[in-house]
């Protein structure tokens, strides 16, 4: 067999993967640029006016996935089995897209399932270029640490690649303007970068994948120069620990809103540090023992960032409650404290030497758990968008935030369509105050609709001279300003009994406020019918009429319920 080696017994060695992926394959650049030429150019086809098409952008989705996923683990002779994995990679993520895209706002976490999708894609690379579906858990663990780092070197010089070539064929096209030859004209469409992108990327990834063992020697290059970072990030994350010890840890998130995601990095930075001393073997560390303690300093030290990073959004959930982004937060962490975890207990229990070879297995076990975890949250098993209305709604009804604080909004736009469906039902409330906000969240034509109107109190046109009545509804606004949407007309509805009526008429329809002779108002009416938006209430003709009993009227139009 070409891809056999020979032991010095003249037996013939069985190709592992490494030997494999090292094979030179002179097609490799040629295979792998028409390839993602190709690509290239469909997936502009595809996108090129697609708007919100879902089958569309999952089909470039597809594309650029099954693609990518075969030029890294494509060998060659071997050709099946990688075309199967790159098939079932870009249906994964061709799917999740389209998921996303078709169902729009329906969905509250479109984008972090695809996120997950494709990060546990990426996980699934280097697994399965080791052979992990034949070795399972035998599966070299420095087969996995080498596929890793040469992926991300060969992904990295790729794009390096790239952007010489763009940088060369706009010099050329400017060259060429000189003699009037219009190569610019053909750069500048988009069907020609795409292509051109394609082929450029796939063209260097295939030269560089043929040259795996010279970059191998240069994968040991890249994790010295990290290692040396190790130290000091050690005794910056031991101080940083230390103060934090004398200080209390609740010095972290009041000094800062972004507490979780600087511990998060600083936590991702020791791992990563931490892995590029371990190396895949005791006999490939270097820098003697002091960078290997520093290493063993950096294990240590990701379980209290993490823990930190997970109490801070504790406290934030605490103060806000959930929401979608809140609790993928949370399945992130649950990955790094697992980890954290793991790291700390294999660097205690094996603390006299053995420590480095539990990291190795743990980390084979904690990267397979972590792409079977991120599928699981890919896929439309949880919904996020309904747990976190739960939770916010339970909120508001215990008292836990008011309704001044709710964010009404959030339910609108944030929460899927569950969030919309409790905003329909919050609109029918007892309550008028949680009726009216809810209503005005959801006729809002943006996000930031409700949030950016003018603050300070809302316009009232008085249509009455009595200042006894007028000061009296002046303070019922003050009070419960929501009982006047931005701007209203207020309306003497004269006496009834002995009360006084005024009637308020904003946008969100009519409601009638009752006074007794000294003042004190009665529970105001719910908004009866709302206006068109567009109206300008403080411009609009607004009367009462006969109407078999008395109605308000806008611009002649009748609003609200007849009364008496």
């Amino acid at each position: 067999m070409g891809d056999d080696k020979t032991m010095d017994g003249g037996e013939a060695e069985p190709a592992t993967a490494r030997n494999r992926a090292e094979s030179l394959w002179h097609l490799r650049p040629w295979l792998f640029a028409g390839l993602l030429g190709v690509a290239g150019l469909a997936i502009h086809l595809l996108l090129h006016h697609a708007n919100d098409s879902g089958p569309r952008v999952a089909g470039a989705a597809f594309i650029a996935f099954a693609c990518g996923a075969f030029v890294f683990t494509a060998e060659r002779g071997r050709y099946l089995a990688p075309a199967i994995f790159s098939l079932v990679t870009g249906l994964i993520v061709g799917g999740l897209t389209w998921r996303a895209v078709g169902a729009g706002n329906d969905i509250a976490d479109g984008g972090y399932a695809i996120a997950a999708g494709v990060f546990a894609c990426l996980l699934a690379v280097p697994l399965f270029q080791a052979d992990f579906l034949h070795r399972r858990m035998r599966t070299d663990y420095k087969d996995i640490h080498y596929f890793v780092w040469t992926d991300a070197i060969t992904g990295a010089g790729a794009l390096a690649f790239f952007l010489i070539a763009w940088l060369l064929i706009w010099l050329l096209a400017s060259l060429f303007d000189l003699v009037g030859i219009p190569l610019r004209d053909l750069v500048q469409q988009d069907w020609f970068t795409a292509t051109y992108a394609g082929l450029t990327l796939g063209a260097g990834l295939g030269t560089l994948r043929n040259q795996l063992k010279i970059i191998g020697t240069l994968q040991s290059v890249v994790l010295l120069v990290l290692s040396i970072l190790a130290l000091p990030l050690a005794v910056a994350i031991a101080v940083f620990l230390g103060a934090v010890v004398v200080s209390g840890p609740s010095v972290l998130w009041n000094a800062t809103d972004s507490a979780t995601p600087v511990l998060l990095s600083i936590a991702i930075g020791a791992y990563v540090l931490a892995n590029a001393v371990l190396r895949d073997r005791d006999t490939d560390m270097v820098g003697g023992p002091v960078l290997k303690w520093s290493g063993y300093a950096l294990v240590l030290g990701v379980l209290p960032l993490t823990v930190f990073a997970a109490i801070s959004t504790g406290v934030r959930i605490d103060q806000h409650g959930l929401s979608p982004e809140r609790l993928w937060a949370v399945c992130s962490l649950i990955v790094a404290v697992a980890f954290g975890l793991a790291y700390f207990v294999d660097a205690l229990v094996g603390a006299r030497g053995s420590w480095r070879d539990r990291l190795r297995a743990s980390n084979l076990k904690l990267g397979l758990g972590t792409a079977l975890f991120a599928l699981f949250l890919a896929l439309p098993v949880l919904n996020f968008g309904a747990i976190s209305t739960s939770d916010q709604l339970a909120r508001l009804k215990s008292g836990a935030i008011s309704v001044e604080e709710f964010d009404f909004s959030a339910l609108r736009w944030d929460f899927g369509e569950p969030g919309r469906e409790a905003l329909e039902r919050l609109a029918k409330s007892d309550k008028v105050d949680v009726r009216v906000a809810a209503i005005e969240a959801r006729d809002s034509e943006s996000r930031y609709a409700v949030e950016d109107r003018p603050a300070g109190p809302a316009a009232v046109d008085y249509r009455f001279a009595d200042p006894h009545l007028r000061d009296w509804v002046e303070t019922q606004i003050e009070e419960q300003p929501w009982l006047c949407h931005l701007e209203c007309v207020a309306i003497d509805l004269g006496a009834y009994g002995n009360d006084r009526r005024v009637a308020l008429v904003s946008i969100q329809g009519v409601q009638q406020l009752s006074f007794g002779d000294d003042g004190v108002p009665d529970p105001p009416t719910a908004p009866e019918r709302a206006i068109d938006p567009e109206t300008q209430i403080g411009d609009a003709d607004v009367e009462v009429r006969e109407y078999r009993g008395r109605q308000i009227y806008v611009d002649g139009v009748p609003v609200g319920e007849p009364f008496e």
